[in-house]
């Protein structure tokens, strides 16, 4: 009980972190977690913040992503319900505070944090996400990774093997996608937001042709059954990601034909040319000429 009052203390400091004007006036007591198990040692967990996964059986507890620092209680208490053992691995699929702000609490309680070496260094100093206009205050030592990784890893736990592999110059330039191999289920982190326009981060080396090589990837290890963990939005499926991706490199190869002809930017946004995929993907936090503008800094650069 000791030990519970000291991470809730942690937790509570942590949640004072205010990394962004938009999230920090978000009311986080009245979010719950749901959890979907996907296998029986795999599981989403949906809160506030990129979407979790969770791998939990009689070897350890492994955990993807962990949201903002307000939600740690919650995703700690969400993970009790299915196993009672402490969290063994955090991995970060990437840096941005949605889905590292539990890094601190959960290090506290004793995890081994595990990102690529671009997400660390990313996490080590303060960070200005200037699409929304957000600082990203640095890491605590608690919280930073101390497992980084350049290319790929293999974890073998709970009767699976954990594929992680960097995809490069994706969302950002320190994104990891986790294959589940044994459940056939896939984290893609945010290099995949599904159901709505994606957010590259071209000031952390993000690029449209990066996610689309990521999303390529993705699509040749799965099947029909494999279950995919979006960054965002709902569990999605092969031909959820084969759409989504074909819309993506549809609009760039129309920015390119467009640039090759002569056309400016400015003149490229005005020609409303993702019309035909707004109805779809243009409902999410970034409306379509916001995001237009936006891949247009992040394709063919």
């Amino acid at each position: 009980m000791k030990r519970r009052h000291l991470f809730l203390a942690a937790a509570a400091a942590a949640a004072t972190r205010v990394a962004g004007p938009a999230w920090s006036q978000q009311d986080f007591s009245k979010v719950e977690v749901k959890l979907t198990q996907l296998s029986p040692t795999v599981w989403m967990l949906v809160g506030a913040g990129g979407n979790v996964g969770l791998c939990a059986g009689e070897d350890s507890v492994f955990v993807i992503d962990n949201q903002f620092a307000p939600m740690a209680p919650k995703l700690l208490a969400a993970i009790a319900s299915v196993s009672k053992r402490p969290v063994q691995f955090v991995l970060n699929t990437h840096y941005h505070f949605d889905h590292t702000g539990g890094n601190e609490p959960f290090g506290r309680t004793g995890a081994l944090i595990v990102a690529h070496d671009n997400a660390r260094r990313r996490l080590s100093g303060e960070q200005t996400i200037a699409f929304f206009n957000a600082r990203q205050a640095p890491t605590a030592k608690i919280g930073l990774p101390v497992v980084t990784v350049s290319g790929e890893m293999r974890f073998h736990i709970n009767g699976e093997e954990l594929h992680a592999f960097h995809v490069p110059r994706a969302h950002t330039d320190g994104d990891l996608i986790v294959h589940l191999r044994g459940s056939d289920v896939v984290h893609m982190g945010d290099t995949f937001f599904n159901g709505t326009y994606p957010f590259i981060d071209g000031g952390a080396g993000g690029s449209a042709e990066g996610l689309i090589a990521a999303h390529d990837r993705v699509l040749a290890i799965a099947t029909d059954k494999t279950r995919i963990i979006p960054g965002h939005g709902p569990l999605a499926s092969k031909a959820d990601l084969q759409a989504y991706r074909d819309m993506l490199a549809a609009i760039v190869k129309r920015i390119g034909d467009a640039r090759r002809a002569g056309q400016t930017d400015a003149q490229i946004a005005n020609a409303k040319i993702t019309a035909d995929h707004d109805a779809r993907y243009g409902g999410g936090f970034i409306k379509p000429e916001a995001w237009l503008q936006m891949l247009l800094g992040v394709t063919g650069r």
